[in-house]
């Protein structure tokens, strides 16, 4: 079986190195357009969409599993994904400062026999930014490519406290989704 990332998130990547798993990287041609602000529906058919469409692309034989994920963060009934600038960015920060917010990772592994797709939420609060910590992290480009206009994995002090996994914060609900890669992989295996 041939595994492959749809995503170029670098952070998901890491994610699945780390496990040892062995995969391909495509990213997804799917155009996310925000048709809903349910954050759990818009993340969910967004991951879905994302590894369809990988795996249309790719599916000349049945041995793929493809993995496409989506993450969003959900504060104050408004969905915040990637920022444009570095404006957006900020009023992001100073928005979710002091703040709990829920973080959103839908997942889904497609392959020629099964879907299996779902989320996990986990609940942020961050610390009361200063003007200096939001200056400093907006500076160093890290807001760049993330929902909400932060990475908890990113070594500033934004983040207070979490309920949930880390993992989803940092972009894949890794254990929900490995131990159902296993089973998949296994079960492909089979036939």
């Amino acid at each position: 079986m041939k595994l492959i990332l749809a995503s170029n998130s670098p952070r998901r990547k890491e994610l699945l190195e780390n496990e040892g798993y062995e995969f391909d990287v495509i990213a997804s041609s799917y155009k996310e357009n925000k048709f809903t602000s349910d954050p759990i529906l818009l993340a969910e058919t967004f991951a879905k969409s994302k590894a369809s469409s990988v795996f249309d692309s790719v599916s000349i034989n049945d041995k793929i599993i493809v993995l496409g994920a989506d993450t969003v963060v959900y504060y104050n009934g408004e969905i915040l994904g990637k920022p444009s600038n570095e404006e957006q960015a900020r009023k992001m920060l100073k928005d979710l400062s002091g703040k709990e917010h829920d973080v959103i990772t839908a997942y889904c592994l497609k392959s020629a026999r099964e879907e299996i797709c779902g989320h996990v939420l986990t609940k942020v609060l961050f610390n009361d930014l200063t003007g200096n910590i939001i200056d400093e992290y907006i500076d160093s480009g890290l807001y760049k490519g993330k929902a909400g206009a932060y990475g908890i994995q990113d070594g500033f002090p934004l983040v207070k406290s979490y309920v949930g996994s880390y993992n989803n914060v940092v972009g894949l609900p890794t254990e929900v989704v490995f131990p159902l890669l296993e089973k998949m992989l296994k079960k492909e295996n089979t036939y």
